[in-house]
């Protein structure tokens, strides 16, 4: 039977098979991930609106990848008030925002009475608000640093108003590329773990995998397989998310970039690999709207949301710094041929855009 066949007819695909996967023609490909999107979603393409909140770029690590952090490569560090975080996360549910999503750098200078406190204060102001917060690589930094366990920041996370955990930190999970590029960040090992412990609490979270940098598409399998595995036991991944690596203002050495091919076809591979978590997103920040708005066609079902404000992935040359207008958003899906639907941080659906 070839691979062909065999994705259609629903069976698993390995390590050898979803590289044949890989060596299959564009359109091919494409046809067999747009098979199983159209199974699932028909021709819907779910978004939120959200703002992303980026609280300190003062890091401890230094990823090679990574522009945000302050460095030599952006030597402005700032760390924003506990007050006014709460105040852009009101003016950003005022304009319609459902979801806040935090993301730090590892900053040991905060406390972990900051980092906590900022979910306890947004959920006083804004009980309905949904946080989305805390990364498995931060988890992991505060763990380290207050001589925490896993368990006990999760607890804590849970009793200040964390909602659900984004996918971040992940970046390849081969551990000699990880040695490489994110050396001292958690390990893949424990950033499974820490994933593994929230879902067992009842939550769910999303994971990522950055790619088109200095790994190999073996490397990418490998990655996509032990999510797999886990969403097997645990069933706590809503939503799966390739970043594309962005190029500017970092100190990672990369000579070639994936062409536009390259990343529809991981997007393609990751639908047909993962058939156990929902959703595949083509995250417009990194993917850029052009390349997202195709990826709907390449197994992607979910374009994330209007984000408002974003700072790291700009930092390293994306077009997300201000966001994106909602009705802007929702031409761009209509004029693409496929249907927007709201939905809610747990995928929901709120508002069918006909």
């Amino acid at each position: 039977m070839d691979i062909v066949e065999k994705v259609r007819n629903g069976e698993r695909v390995g390590l050898e098979e979803a590289l044949e996967l890989y060596e299959l023609d564009l359109f091919t490909l494409g046809a067999l991930a747009d098979e199983k999107r159209k199974k699932m979603y028909g021709k819907k393409t779910y978004f939120n609106i959200n703002r992303h909140i980026n609280p300190t770029n003062i890091c401890k690590d230094i990823c090679k990848f990574c522009a945000y952090s302050a460095s030599r490569k952006n030597p402005n560090p700032y760390t924003l008030t506990v007050d006014e975080i709460v105040e852009i996360a009101k003016k950003s549910w005022q304009s319609g925002a459902k979801e806040v999503h935090v993301v730090s750098a590892h900053n040991p200078e905060a406390g972990l009475e900051w980092y906590l406190g900022m979910f306890k204060a947004i959920k006083e102001a804004l009980p309905q608000i949904h946080i989305k917060a805390l990364t498995a690589a931060e988890i992991n930094f505060l763990a380290q640093e207050y001589g925490l366990s896993h368990d006990e920041i999760l607890d804590r996370m849970v009793e200040n108003g964390v909602d659900s955990m984004p996918g971040g930190g992940a970046e390849i999970f081969d551990e000699k590329v990880r040695e490489y590029i994110c050396k001292g960040k958690v390990s893949s090992a424990g950033w499974l773990e820490i994933h593994r412990k929230w879902h067992e609490r009842g939550k769910k979270s999303n994971a990522t995998m950055l790619f088109g940098h200095v790994e190999k598409r073996e490397h990418r399998i490998d990655h996509m397989l032990r999510l797999r595995s886990l969403q097997d036991e645990t069933g706590g991944f809503n939503c799966f998310i390739p970043l594309v690596y962005q190029r500017e203002n970092n100190y990672l050495k990369v000579e070639e970039f994936p062409t536009g091919q390259e990343v529809l076809k991981t997007m393609a591979v990751s639908r047909i690999v993962l058939d156990n978590i929902p959703h595949l997103k083509a995250y417009w920040v990194t993917a850029t709207i052009n390349l997202a708005l195709i990826a709907q066609e390449y197994g992607a079902d979910d374009l994330d949301g209007t984000i408002e404000r974003e700072s790291i992935q700009a930092a390293a040359g994306a077009k997300s710094a201000h966001g994106m207008a909602l009705d802007e958003f929702v031409h761009l899906i209509k004029d693409s041929g496929f249907t927007p639907v709201e939905r809610d941080s747990l995928y929901n659906e709120l508002k069918v855009w006909r």
